[in-house]
């Protein structure tokens, strides 16, 4: 197990009602700017009742809506004039991934002189940023209670993640009631975006069993819970577990003490960024094909402690097993989530950008757990899409 520091100070509140909680930003100031993205949440009642706690609360309220999915440095550039002009106390983010991630970049933006992208591309520029809070309304990311945003510029087919523990928010509202109207499309998209992130980690982990039995628990409750998501949207149960599954999956606990780098967010990156297709989607496509590249005689042990802890497999041939948990994960993604099988699937066709792509994803896969070359990705790539 490698050495680490952790500290997790955000506070959550879980459940049903805890929207209620949004008067406890008061203790923050008095002007707070609300980030949403397409207006879903004014249909599903949300909207209203947030802005009649905080009016009640005494705050005075500015917006920025319309946060894309793939959330554009744009709409960050907003939200920083916003915050610099009205001399905004906090920020308050209402949606899933993306708009939390806005909001982040929005806060730590307001405390710096440059543009915001500046801080994309260098997480060292964020020394401060305003106080985050948000109403989570999608399981996917876990952006809820980590320090990490992502923000793409699409002029420059650029995606990239940053992160600074000024960025950790504050306060994260959960209510599983809140994903019940989340489409099947994104239900999916979020359980393959969680279950990949548990696995970013859960494949790098050298004698640190107690992160790798976690890491297995988490991917058991997401492939218990995320079918059922699916087929019963309102059961709260399974919105439950999947919210608090993807909340840790990213949130520090499992990944500390593994190795830090991952290699299949920075591939489908790339992805988002040529193509803007939704990011659990992309990773679902990719993670079987990079399974497969990588599978040898150094990797085949984890391969089959995956079969066998997280899908419950047996058998006497090591590669038999580990290509059958392979198996088991492809089909639980393509098949019982309903999540397209490869790049072609979601509308990539030819191999022009591979090489381009490539290139810029494997600054990002270096220290991972098998480090990749350009040609490396760009053949997981062809896999993905064949």
């Amino acid at each position: 197990m490698y050495n680490f520091s952790m500290q997790i100070p955000t506070k959550i509140h879980f459940g049903k009602g805890a929207i209620s909680y949004l008067s406890e930003l008061a203790a923050y100031g008095k002007k707070v700017l609300l980030v949403y993205g397409g207006g879903s949440i004014k249909k599903n009642g949300i909207y209203d009742n947030a802005i009649a706690i905080l009016k009640d609360a005494g705050m005075e309220i500015f917006e920025l809506s319309g946060v894309e999915p793939n959330p554009r440095i744009e709409s960050v550039r907003s939200g920083v004039e916003i915050c610099k002009k009205e001399q905004i106390d906090m920020v308050l983010a209402i949606g899933g991934g993306s708009t939390i991630d806005c909001a982040k970049v929005i806060a730590a933006g307001a405390k710096y002189d440059g543009d915001a992208w500046d801080l994309v591309l260098d997480a060292g520029k964020i020394t401060q940023a305003l106080p985050i809070f948000d109403i989570l309304t999608l399981s996917a990311t876990g952006t809820e209670m980590d320090s990490f945003a992502v923000i793409s510029d699409l002029s420059k087919n650029e995606k990239w993640g940053t992160g600074s523990p000024h960025m950790v928010p504050t306060m994260s509202i959960l209510d599983p009631e809140y994903t019940c109207s989340v489409s099947k499309k994104q239900t999916a998209a979020g359980t393959a975006d969680m279950m990949s992130h548990t696995m970013e980690n859960y494949f790098s982990m050298d004698n640190a069993d107690c992160q790798k039995f976690m890491a297995e628990g988490l991917l058991r409750t997401m492939i218990k819970n995320g079918p059922i998501a699916l087929a019963e949207p309102d059961n709260y149960d399974a919105r439950a577990n999947l919210m608090w599954a993807g909340t840790h999956a990213i949130n520090g606990v499992v990944g500390a003490g593994c190795s830090p780098a991952w290699c299949i967010h920075p591939m489908e990156h790339e992805l988002s960024a040529f193509y803007d297709i939704t990011h659990g989607e992309g990773l679902a496509i990719l993670t079987p094909a990079w399974m497969e590249y990588i599978l040898n005689d150094d990797t085949l042990p984890y391969f089959v402690q995956f079969a066998k802890n997280v899908w419950g497999l047996s058998g006497d041939d090591d590669y038999a097993l580990a290509r059958a948990g392979i198996d088991a994960l492809r089909k639980f993604f393509f098949e019982t989530m309903g999540i397209p099988s490869s790049l072609r699937g979601v509308g990539i066709t030819d191999e022009k950008n591979f090489e381009v792509m490539a290139q810029k994803a494997c600054d990002g896969c270096k220290g991972s757990f098998v480090p990749l070359s350009k040609e490396d990705i760009i053949e997981i790539y062809r896999k993905a899409l064949a």
